[in-house]
């Protein structure tokens, strides 16, 4: 690959979408849909399902075009990382973890990033998923000279929940 001069893309631009290979479509609907609680928007038959909250089109796609019955990809390898989905506020971060955890599915993690509270766990195809909020830009932590300076501190799972029940 060419290098090319630096040039800074539009503030404007944004992630649109996360589209997943999966091994069974309905297993990963049943997350997605079920515990989560997107909307499905468009089914391709038993093959591929788009996803959405508030009525966009879709944030995520599941399909099995490639990947019915496969294996998640191997410790090691390289792919996705993690998807994030952002949650409006504390109470409703504090929702989508109560309803994965009354699923019975463990969670990998959770941190305190200064700019956000977040929590990770796998999909049933492996694929990481951070559930997260950030906190108004105002609160970010700063060095003196105003860059941002993110940390990983442990993240007070307890409060986060209390916030959803007292929402």
């Amino acid at each position: 690959m060419k290098p090319t001069s630096f040039r800074e893309m539009d503030p404007g631009v944004r992630i649109g979408h996360v589209h997943l290979k999966v091994a069974d479509l309905e297993r990963a609907l049943r997350f997605y849909r079920d515990v989560l609680g997107f909307a499905v928007t468009q089914r391709f038959g038993s093959q591929a399902a788009f996803l959405s909250a508030g009525g966009y089109h879709h944030h995520i796609g599941l399909n099995t075009w490639e990947s019915a019955g496969g294996q998640p990809p191997a410790p090691g390898t390289t792919g996705l990382y993690h998807v994030a989905l952002l949650y409006p506020d504390r109470a409703q971060l504090g929702d989508a973890v109560l309803r994965v955890l009354k699923a019975g599915i463990p969670l990998e993690g959770a941190a305190d990033h200064g700019v956000s509270e977040a929590i990770y766990l796998r999909d049933p195809d492996g694929n990481g998923v951070e559930l997260y909020r950030d906190r108004p830009v105002s609160e970010w932590p700063r060095t003196a000279g105003g860059e941002l300076a993110m940390v990983t501190l442990p993240l007070d799972l307890d409060a986060v929940l209390a916030a959803a029940q007292s929402s």
